[in-house]
């Protein structure tokens, strides 16, 4: 069995196409792993902490000391905390954990690329469904707080891509050329309960946020299509360079579940 990365663009399905893949798939042994979830091989919307930082949580929040034990697993000398995935009304818990995340220029390039490199090379399960573990969150760092240019993200990915396990690696790019309608979307339907676009306000202020957005701000729907499209452009060069037989691209919204569903069976 092979291990199945879900990417693409925001707005393109990822997250539908995990529920559909993971219940076809769920019989024959594969485990989905959703944006957010303790991963072997991702840490987005994670903390990844020493034992003693793990410890000074415990001690911080003690009424929270069960919930943080509950989602959290020990790797090595750190402990990996789902944190989003726990549920209180106090905002500084969340706010307390998020400093201990990889992403957002919290770690400096070196210590990232140790990170993403050591986890994925020491990964050799197989039969997973992973979403946006591959290219989302860390070329997304790379373009925006590292301002890595594309030739170095290329060459970021080649050292990676050498390091993982290529025999059981199978992408599933949904691609789409409708960014800005896609974003359009994104940013009208993903609201709270009181019809505020949340989304689109957190988008902004992450891409406004890091170094890159502090250069180029970004104030419109058409300036988060634009990093959208950029990044669609690398990781379409990754896929050319790098990936080539070892991904399928898919037609977001746009194609037949027992098609692919064929398609991806002919390559495990």
């Amino acid at each position: 069995m092979k291990n199945i990365f879900i990417e693409g663009m925001q707005g393109t399905g990822k997250t539908t196409l995990l529920k559909h893949l993971s219940q076809r798939m769920e019989a024959r042994g594969y485990c989905a792993y959703e944006e957010g979830k303790i991963s072997p091989v991702e840490l987005a919307w994670c903390s990844y902490m020493t034992q003693e930082q793990y410890q000074a949580a415990l001690e911080k929040f003690p009424e929270l000391r069960e919930e943080i034990s509950k989602h959290s697993e020990k790797e090595e000398a750190y402990r990996i905390v789902e944190y989003t995935k726990i549920r209180t009304e106090h905002r500084v818990f969340y706010e307390y954990m998020e400093q201990y995340e990889i992403y957002n220029g919290r770690k400096s390039f070196e210590e990232f690329r140790e990170i993403v490199y050591r986890r994925f090379a020491a990964f050799h399960g197989t039969g997973n469904l992973f979403e946006c573990s591959f290219f989302q969150n860390i070329v997304e760092e790379l373009m925006l707080y590292q301002l890595l240019s594309e030739e170095e993200i290329l060459i970021f990915y080649r050292e990676l891509f050498e390091r993982i396990d290529q025999e059981n690696f199978l992408m599933l790019y949904l691609y789409s050329e409708e960014i800005e309608v896609n974003t359009e979307q994104a940013k009208r339907e993903r609201v709270d309960e009181n019809g505020r676009e949340i989304w689109f306000e957190l988008m902004l202020q992450y891409l406004n946020e890091s170094p890159y957005g502090r250069l180029h701000p970004f104030c419109t729907v058409s300036d988060v299509a634009a990093h959208f499209r950029r990044r669609l452009e690398i990781e379409q060069m990754l896929i050319r360079e790098l990936l080539r037989e070892q991904c399928i691209v898919i037609p977001a919204k746009q194609y037949d579940m027992n098609e692919l569903e064929r398609r991806i069976n002919s390559r495990l």
